[in-house]
């Protein structure tokens, strides 16, 4: 269920993996996705099982667009999810959760400033600036010790592109410039996450993987109709 978890006793941190799910078909094991036509009671389910896992009652999802607009959410959000790419809080005991099936998942947090975040950065994401927007928001609640975490995600190996999609996402991010296992223009859209990570002074955990080449997670470009993981941050109450 979680293949990677971190726990310092403040902030818990977790990626999702399809292990020990209800969802069946090609969605099988442990799909979090609602929009991509899976049974909703299972996914439902899913999602009850990886709070319990956590340890936690309130978990918020996105509507994610692929973009890079970032909400400030709270507990009323777990009722009523943003249409975003990126969320923030400052509420302890309130996990906001990003769900992926190829694009980089980001965990940010500032403990000391109290301030938690995710980020969903497929390729248009990357490229409209969704890291840059995360980590501003972070900062206008008083965060200045940021920290991400990078889930797994489609590597540049396996994200072949016709070449001038891939000169646009270079000319955002230089590190998402790639080549696939026979040589083609590909983009590595984790490197260019990380890049832009890094230019906003923001220290880096890299979480290994790669979702088309690993069974154990979900990957659209592998399979096209699949479900989605998700990477999860929440800030206990102290």
């Amino acid at each position: 269920m979680l293949s990677w978890r971190e726990d310092d006793g403040e902030v818990t941190l977790a990626f999702t993996d399809r292990g020990d799910g209800r969802s069946e078909g090609p969605y099988a094991g442990l799909n979090l996705g609602s929009h991509v036509g899976d049974r909703l009671e299972d996914v439902r389910a899913n999602r009850d099982a990886v709070a319990r896992a956590l340890g936690v009652t309130s978990v918020v999802y996105m509507n994610q667009v692929h973009g890079a607009e970032v909400a400030q959410v709270d507990q009323g959000s777990v009722d009523h999810p943003p249409t975003a790419d990126a969320m923030v809080t400052t509420e302890a005991d309130l996990a906001l959760a990003v769900l992926v099936a190829d694009c980089t998942p980001v965990l940010l947090k500032d403990e000391r400033a109290g301030v938690i975040a995710v980020a969903h950065a497929g390729r248009p994401g990357m490229m409209a600036g969704v890291i840059p927007a995360v980590i501003e928001a972070m900062r206008d609640l008083g965060a200045r010790e940021i920290e991400a975490t990078v889930g797994p995600s489609v590597c540049g190996r396996c994200y072949e592109v016709p070449e001038p999609m891939r000169a646009e996402a270079a000319s955002v991010s230089p590190a998402a410039s790639a080549v696939t296992w026979i040589g083609t223009p590909a983009i590595d859209v984790a490197a260019g996450v990380v890049e832009q990570l890094h230019a906003g002074a923001v220290p880096v955990t890299w979480v290994p993987g790669c979702t088309r080449e690993r069974d154990d997670l979900y990957s659209y470009r592998r399979d096209g109709v699949t479900g989605r993981t998700a990477g999860v941050i929440v800030r206990r109450h102290q």
